[in-house]
C-alpha cells in the first residue's frame, strides 16, 4: 500500500478522537487513527465526500 498522508479533523475532541483524512487524485480515504491498517480505510469518491460533508452541514 502506498504511504498517505493523513490530516486531523479541526474538530477534534479531546486526545485521539479526531476523523483523519487524505485526498488523492481519484479517492477521498477516512480513518479514525492518524496510523490507519488497511482494513480500517473507508475509501469514497470526492463527489460522494461532498455529498457527505452537505448533508453534515444541514
Amino acid at each position: 500500500m502506498s504511504q498517505h498522508v493523513w490530516t486531523k479533523s479541526s474538530h477534534c475532541q479531546e486526545g485521539e478522537a479526531c476523523v483523519h483524512i487524505s485526498v488523492t487524485a481519484e479517492t477521498v480515504l477516512l480513518s479514525d487513527s492518524a496510523t490507519p491498517s488497511p482494513t480500517s480505510i473507508l475509501t469514497t469518491t470526492h463527489p460522494a465526500f461532498a455529498a457527505l460533508i452537505r448533508m453534515l452541514r444541514k
